[in-house]
């Protein structure tokens, strides 16, 4: 009878033990549970809505998770550092991102504060090679003086005055690029009026002649670089006889100046006893 007893109670113990044992092994299998960003909304709605409307490639590329790795209290310090995901550019080793990135759920809405430059030319670096090559006043501006918004291209009247009410806006850059803006250019249609807002005696007296010169743009002469002065033979060659191009190598000697051509305007005679009489005397315009 007792032996009995003893092995009831050894099956007993096994089948509770066996019983424990695939119990464990059953709690083990079970999945570990993960949040996913439907969990995230349930309490936070601030961050999901920024997402939603301003999130760029956190919206459409990455989850809650991706950057945000546990919650409290399992997980302390749930606010990850830039550099977790961005690194690869020069951009990305600057220091204190939110200084300008100030909230991370809408990257692209940046901020920028005053005298900031170092920052911005980590990515605008075409920019900076032409205001280091090209000296000019803007040269000694930091970035955020006229950029006071990411992405603003701001009018050179914000700080310039328009060269003649005739000018508009937008022909300053048709001349002018704002990191270089003492190195001015042209394309070959650029109307004369343009060119008369700087210009002006030279443009007076050239809508004036009755030369052929009258039908010719300011540009079609001065095409190469602005302040250039063309040779007369560029267009007209040499159109006198050798002897008279030697003696006289310069063609404002006879002709005046270019914008008002053929224009002379005689000296009085000076009087020293009988009157002499004095060539003329080419107008100074």
């Amino acid at each position: 009878m007792n032996r009995l007893l003893t092995t009831l109670k050894m099956v007993t113990l096994s089948a509770l033990l066996m019983g424990m044992t695939v119990m464990a092994a059953g709690a083990a299998e079970e999945p570990k549970l993960v949040l996913s960003n439907t969990d995230c909304v349930k309490c936070h709605s601030a961050a999901p809505a920024a997402i939603a409307a301003n999130g760029s490639a956190h919206k459409t590329e990455i989850g809650c998770q991706d950057c945000h790795n546990g919650h409290p209290p399992t997980v302390k310090k749930i606010i990850p550092a830039c550099s977790q995901c961005h690194s690869d550019k020069p951009h990305y080793k600057l220091v204190n991102c939110q200084r300008c990135h100030t909230n991370p759920h809408t990257p692209k809405i940046i901020k920028l504060p005053k005298d900031i430059t170092a920052e911005c030319l980590t990515c605008h670096t075409k920019q900076n090679e032409k205001l280091k090559q090209f000296k000019s006043k803007h040269s000694a501006l930091s970035c955020s003086f006229c950029h006071s918004t990411h992405g603003k291209i701001p009018l050179c009247t914000q700080c310039h005055k328009s060269h003649s009410p005739d000018m508009l806006v937008g022909d300053c850059k048709r001349c002018h690029q704002a990191h270089m803006p003492k190195v001015v250019t042209y394309t070959s249609d650029t109307a004369n009026s343009l060119c008369a807002s700087c210009h002006k005696q030279a443009s007076v007296l050239h809508s004036k002649t009755d030369t052929k010169h009258n039908k010719v743009s300011c540009v079609a002469c001065h095409k190469d670089k602005h302040k250039m002065v063309p040779s007369c033979q560029t267009c007209h060659g040499a159109p006198h006889p050798a002897r008279i191009m030697a003696r006289f190598n310069k063609c404002s000697y006879c002709h005046n100046i270019a914008h008002d051509l053929n224009r002379w305007e005689p000296e009085a005679p000076k009087k020293t006893g009988a009157a002499v009489k004095q060539a003329p005397k080419a107008v100074k315009k």
